[in-house]
Formats: structure tokens, C-alpha cells, sequence
């Protein structure tokens, strides 16, 4: 399980360091995103709040493609913040903010559309969280989110999982906090209604996680995977004796997984949508 209190700590000090590569790996899906954003951002003058904004690379398309609107990224990783901060020099209409997102709402009213690029799965309390999120935008505002679908679809985590211990672990029942938190529909779409959002909806988004890439695509794949993911604690925490052959076993999908120059595993995700029509 990863929570909000990893991710600003030593997850998001790891995802700083690993900027490039994550997204990289979730380029394919970005562009689904990307296109939803536009496709639900209100016209004129208006402000977007990137959720959970990591690196930044969400809210740098949003702003570039609407120099318009103001956009503004938040994350509770500092080190994250930083990596954003610089990324975003030259772009007047882009500015990063750290801590929760719910607790910068007030100041930034008022907020128009509310989007996240796998950024909504960590809140501890998820119904309290969406709800203060819907009661620091105006009416009307939407809300435009990305998340994994279930963990079978997702085979860059399963397969590893499964190499690394022999077998995948059961997914725990309801909502825990992790990237797989939002995987079943049912539980976001409760989630988001007891929220009080209406209009809500899911799209499925297939696309390549690209894991690796280069000259040496299966090294480059197996230093980010024993860094990011859920193959990459089992790996740290291998008992003494062992860590050798499950990083072999590991190694050797990755390697199945590769075409050419790259490593590409099928990945699965939600693209969520609802309105604030209170």
C-alpha cells in the first residue's frame, strides 16, 4: 500500500528523481487525458487545478495548450514541487503549489476544472477528500481524473509481482489507499457520489506502459522497476539468499516484453469525469 504520507516522503522523493521515465511510462495514457482535459476545460478566463501534479507534466500541457487559463499544480511532495517548479520556467499561466490540494482551493477561487494524472488514489479519506475538493470549485465545474483499472489488465505489475514471489497477492476488498485503489468502478463511482458529484462517468483507456527504452531497453526497464512499482519493495525487502533469483526471474518477463529498442507492457486505465452541479 503507498499513501499520501509516502509520496512526500521517500515515493516522492524516488518519482523526482525518476521524472523522466514515469512519464515516459505513462505517456500513452496521457494523451487520452490530455484530450479530455480540453475537451472538458470551460471557456474564457477560468483556473485549472492539477491534482496530485507529481513532475508537473499534466499541468505543462494544460497550460500550453490553454495559455488563457490559469493553471495551477499542486502535490505534497516538495521534492516533486521543485522538479515542476523548474520544468515550468517561461510559462506565465503555470504556477505548483505544495501540500494537499484541498487545502489550496480557498485561495485559488474561483476554481473552474479539477484534473489529475493518477493523483486521486492516496487520500485516506477519500469520500471527505472529494468532497472538500467539489466545495472549493464553482458550480457547474468539472472534474476529469486518471486512474488503473484492475491489476489483471495491468501486467507490468502483475507479471513482475507474480516473477518476483510466485504469486499474485488478492486485492483487498473496498477502498485501501495505493495505485490500484480506484481500480473497481463501482467503489469511485460510490465514492464520488457520496462526494455529492453528479454526471459521473467512466471511460477504459488501453494503452503501452513503455518501461523501458534505448540502446539497453531490458537494463534500463529493470533499474526503473526495482525503483517504482509493486515488484520494487518486494525486491528491496527480498530475504537474505533470495534477492539474486528474483531479480533473474524478474529480468527475464521484462525481457519477453521487449520489441526493438523498447519495453512495452499493456497497461489499463480509468478516465473518470463528473460536475459539481450543486
Amino acid at each position: 500500500m503507498t499513501s499520501a504520507n509516502d509520496w512526500s516522503g521517500t515515493v516522492g522523493d524516488v518519482w523526482a528523481e525518476e521524472w523522466q521515465r514515469t512519464d515516459r511510462c505513462l505517456a500513452g495514457l496521457a494523451v487520452h487525458l490530455n484530450a479530455a482535459i480540453l475537451d472538458m476545460a470551460p471557456s474564457g478566463s477560468a483556473t485549472i487545478v492539477d491534482i496530485g501534479c507529481g513532475a508537473g507534466a499534466t499541468s505543462l500541457a494544460t497550460a500550453g495548450a490553454l495559455p488563457e487559463r490559469q493553471v495551477v499544480g499542486i502535490d505534497i511532495s516538495s521534492s516533486l514541487i521543485a522538479i515542476a517548479t523548474e520544468r515550468a520556467r517561461g510559462l506565465s499561466n503555470l504556477s505548483f503549489r505544495c501540500g494537499p490540494a484541498e487545502d489550496h482551493l480557498a485561495d485559488l477561487t474561483p476554481v473552474d476544472l479539477l484534473v489529475s494524472r493518477h493523483g486521486v488514489m492516496f487520500f485516506p479519506d477519500p469520500v471527505a477528500a472529494f468532497s472538500a475538493l467539489r466545495e472549493g470549485t464553482v458550480s457547474g465545474a468539472g472534474l476529469v481524473f486518471s486512474c488503473f483499472r484492475e491489476t489483471a489488465l495491468n501486467p507490468w505489475a502483475t507479471e513482475l509481482v507474480t516473477a518476483a514471489i510466485g504469486e499474485m497477492p488478492s486485492a483487498p476488498a473496498g477502498y485501501v489507499p495505493g495505485p490500484f485503489a480506484f481500480a473497481d468502478p463501482d467503489v469511485v463511482r460510490a465514492i464520488l457520489s457520496a462526494a455529492g458529484w453528479s454526471r459521473v462517468e467512466a471511460k477504459p483507456v488501453d494503452f503501452a506502459y513503455r518501461a523501458g527504452a534505448g540502446n539497453d531497453p531490458v537494463g534500463d526497464a529493470l533499474g526503473l522497476l526495482q525503483r517504482i512499482g509493486p515488484a520494487a519493495a518486494l525486491l528491496r525487502h527480498a530475504p537474505a539468499g533470495e534477492h539474486a533469483a528474483m531479480l533473474s526471474r524478474v529480468e527475464a518477463v521484462i525481457a519477453g516484453r521487449r520489441s526493438g529498442d523498447a519495453v512495452d507492457f499493456p497497461a489499463a486505465a480509468w478516465l473518470w469525469s463528473a460536475y459539481n452541479d450543486r
